[in-house]
C-alpha cells in the first residue's frame, strides 16, 4: 500500500539532490520551484537548476536566467541556474583549446574549434555543467548548497541526459586515443573523473531522489511507469511518485467536471503495480496560475490561496479562430510538403499530429506520419491502420546502428583490422546519436518534396538542439562550397525549412502562461533561423465546454489572458480544439476532429 500525505512526503526528509522529471505539461517547473521555495523558506540554502533548453523559470519567478547563479528576490536562500546549451558549449570549448600544446599554430586550433562546433558537443557540455552540481558532493567551499532541485526536460530528453553518465564512462574506460568526434580526445578524458562521480552521486538513495511527476491521467501515468523503469535501470532506485493536479468536482451535473474527475479515477485504477508502489503525493488541481511567488507558496498548500484576479468573471476575448477541418483543408490543397507540430511537451502536439495525417488521407492523399520525440507516441494516438497512411518514428538507436554499418561500410571498407577496430570504436561514442538522428531527419525532410510529411516533434528544448544540428550542418555546407561552382545548387535540410512553400510549421499550445509563453519563444528562435511558424493551434480549450464548476470557472480567467495575448498578435493564424471528454485515441475518434464539414463519411 503506498502512502499518501496531504503535504508532500518529499519535503519530510529530502536528500540534497531531487530530480522533478516526466511527461510535458504535467507540472515539474511548478512543483520544482514550489519546493525549492519551500525548503528555502524553512532556512536551506537552495539552488533550482533548470536542464530544459526552454525553461520559463524567469517568468514564473520573475528573474532573468544565467548559466550562473542568481538570487531570487523574495526568497532569502534560494538561487537559480539554467544550464544553457550554448553558453557551456562555449565554455567547454575554452578548456579544450586550453588543453592544446602551446606549439599548437592557429590552423591547428581552428580546426579544432571546428570538430567542436556540432550539435554532440552543445550535448556533452551541457551535460558537463550537470555533471558538475553532482561531483562536488561534500566541498561545500564551491557549492554552499544545502539542496540542489533539478527541473528536467520532458522525459525522453531527461533519459538520454541521465544516461549519458554511464554512457560517456563506458565510453572512456580504457580508452586513450587521440581524438573523437568532440575534438582531442583528452579535452574529454579529462571530464572522466567528474562523470564517474556524477554516476555515483545519481545511484546513491542517500543523496539523490527521483520525483516522478505525472497528471491524473492514464497516458501520463503509463509513462511516468515506463520512466519508473528506465530509470531503475539506469541506477535511480530511490523514486517517489507526485500526481499533480488532482481534481474533484464541486457539483453534481456539469458534464465537463464529471469527465475529468473520471479521467483521474480510470488513471488510479489502472496504474501499473510498480509505480502504485511507490511512495506518493498528491497535489489538487489549483485555481490559479502558477506565476509568481505567493502563487508557487501556496502550490504545496504551505500559505492561503491567492485572491482571484478583480477579473476571474471577465467575458472571454473574441479570438477569430477555426477549427480543425478548415486547417486540414488548407493542408490538404497545397498537394505536399512538411508538416511541423512543433510545441511544449504535453500540450498535445501528438494528438494533433496525427489527427492532421488522417485528415489528409482522408482528402484523399498519402501520408507519412513520424516523429523525432524519444517517447514516440503516434502509433498508439491511431491505434490501429489505415490505407494510404504510413506510421514511422526515427529510432535513435535503430538510426544509430544504421550509420555505425554505413560508416565501417564505406571510410571502413579500406582500413586494415587494427584501423577499423579504432573506428569503431570512436563509433561507440554517445554522440554518434545524435549525428545519427540528424541524418534520419534530412531524409524525411527530402521526402516531404514529392509527398506529405507530417512530423511529430520532441518537446520545445529537444527539438531545438535538432534544428541546431540542421544550422551547423548548413553553415558547414555553405563554408565548404563558398567560391566553388557548385556553390549555387547546395540546398541543405535547413533551407527546405526556410522554404514556405515545402514546409509549415504548425505550433501547439495550450491556453495556459507556460506553455503560450514557450510557444512564444519557439517561434522567436523559428524565426532567427528566419523559419516562419504557419498557424497555432489551442488545444483543450475548457472555456468552449460550457463549464459552471466554480474551480474550473476560477481557472478560466488564466484561460482568457491567454487566448488574449495570442489574439493580439502572436499568431497569424490560429485554430482551436476544445477540451473534450473522451481522448481522441483511434483513426475514427482523429478523423471526427477533422472531418471535412461537407463530406458525410
Amino acid at each position: 500500500m503506498s502512502s499518501i500525505s496531504i503535504l508532500p512526503g518529499f519535503l519530510a526528509d529530502p536528500t540534497r539532490f531531487l530530480f522533478f522529471t516526466g511527461k510535458g505539461g504535467v507540472g515539474k517547473t511548478s512543483l520544482s520551484t514550489a519546493t525549492a521555495i519551500a525548503l528555502a523558506d524553512a532556512g536551506e540554502r537552495v539552488l533550482l537548476v533548470s536542464t530544459d533548453a526552454a525553461s520559463n523559470l524567469d517568468e514564473m519567478l520573475g528573474v532573468p536566467l544565467s548559466n550562473q547563479p542568481v538570487a531570487v528576490p523574495g526568497v532569502a536562500g534560494m538561487s537559480v541556474l539554467n544550464i544553457d546549451p550554448d553558453a557551456a558549449a562555449e565554455a567547454y570549448r575554452q578548456r579544450v583549446l586550453a588543453q592544446l600544446e602551446t606549439s599548437a599554430s592557429d590552423d591547428e586550433r581552428a580546426t579544432v574549434r571546428e570538430q567542436l562546433s556540432g550539435a554532440c558537443t552543445t550535448e556533452i557540455a551541457a551535460f558537463d555543467e550537470f555533471a558538475s552540481l553532482l561531483a562536488q558532493e561534500g566541498n561545500e567551499a564551491v557549492h554552499g548548497w544545502d539542496h540542489v532541485i533539478f527541473d528536467t526536460a520532458p522525459t525522453g530528453h531527461t533519459l538520454r541526459l541521465l544516461s549519458l553518465p554511464k554512457a560517456w564512462t563506458g565510453f572512456l574506460a580504457g580508452n586513450d586515443r587521440g581524438a573523437s568526434c568532440l575534438g582531442p580526445h583528452s579535452g574529454l578524458k579529462m571530464q572522466e573523473a567528474r562523470f564517474n562521480a556524477a554516476l555515483r552521486a545519481l545511484s546513491d538513495p542517500a543523496l539523490t531522489t527521483v520525483v516522478l511527476v505525472t497528471r491524473p491521467d492514464p497516458r501520463p501515468v503509463q509513462e511516468a511507469a515506463r520512466t519508473s523503469e528506465e530509470l531503475r535501470a539506469l541506477g535511480l532506485g530511490n523514486q517517489r511518485l507526485v500526481l499533480n493536479g488532482v481534481f474533484h468536482a464541486s457539483q453534481l451535473g456539469d458534464a465537463t467536471a464529471d469527465a475529468i474527475e473520471a479521467l483521474g479515477r480510470q488513471a488510479l485504477q489502472d496504474m501499473p503495480d510498480a509505480l502504485a508502489r511507490l511512495p506518493r503525493d498528491e497535489v489538487p488541481l489549483r485555481p490559479f496560475d502558477t506565476v509568481g511567488l505567493p502563487a508557487l507558496r501556496a502550490l504545496l498548500g504551505g500559505t492561503p490561496l491567492p485572491t482571484p484576479a478583480p477579473d476571474a468573471q471577465a467575458t472571454p476575448p473574441d479570438l477569430p479562430a477555426e477549427p480543425l477541418s478548415r486547417l486540414t483543408d488548407e493542408l490538404a490543397a497545397v498537394g505536399h510538403g512538411l508538416i511541423m507540430v512543433m510545441g511544449k511537451g504535453g500540450v498535445g502536439k501528438t494528438t494533433i499530429a496525427a489527427a492532421l495525417a488522417v485528415g489528409l488521407v482522408q482528402r484523399g492523399h498519402s501520408v507519412h506520419l513520424t516523429t523525432t520525440d524519444p517517447a514516440a507516441h503516434v502509433a498508439d494516438a491511431l491505434n490501429g491502420n489505415l490505407p494510404n497512411l504510413k506510421v514511422g518514428r526515427i529510432d535513435p538507436k535503430a538510426e544509430t546502428a544504421a550509420y555505425i554499418a554505413k560508416i565501417m561500410a564505406t571510410r571502413g571498407k579500406e582500413m586494415d583490422e587494427p584501423g577499423r577496430a579504432l573506428l569503431l570504436e570512436d563509433l561507440q561514442s554517445p554522440c554518434t546519436e545524435e549525428v545519427a538522428v540528424f541524418h534520419a531527419f534530412s531524409r524525411v525532410v527530402n521526402e516531404a518534396r514529392t509527398a506529405f510529411v507530417v512530423l511529430d516533434t520532441a518537446p520545445t528544448g529537444h527539438s531545438l538542439l535538432l534544428m541546431d544540428a540542421t544550422g551547423a550542418y548548413h553553415r558547414q555546407m555553405t563554408r565548404q562550397y563558398e567560391g566553388s561552382a557548385n556553390a549555387r545548387h547546395i540546398i541543405t535540410p535547413l533551407m527546405r525549412l526556410q522554404d514556405a512553400e515545402l514546409t509549415r510549421v504548425i505550433i501547439v499550445t495550450l491556453p495556459e502562461v507556460t506553455p503560450v509563453s514557450q510557444a512564444a519563444a519557439l517561434q522567436d528562435d523559428l524565426r532567427r533561423a528566419k523559419i516562419e511558424p504557419w498557424a497555432w493551434v489551442i488545444n483543450k480549450s475548457v472555456a468552449a465546454t460550457g463549464t459552471t464548476d466554480p474551480l474550473l470557472q476560477a481557472r478560466l480567467a488564466g484561460e482568457h489572458r491567454q487566448t488574449e495575448r495570442i489574439a493580439q498578435g502572436l499568431a497569424r493564424r490560429t485554430f482551436v480544439l476544445p477540451w473534450l471528454p473522451e481522448p481522441p485515441v483511434g483513426v475514427r475518434a482523429l478523423g471526427a476532429l477533422v472531418q471535412a464539414r461537407e463530406s458525410t463519411a
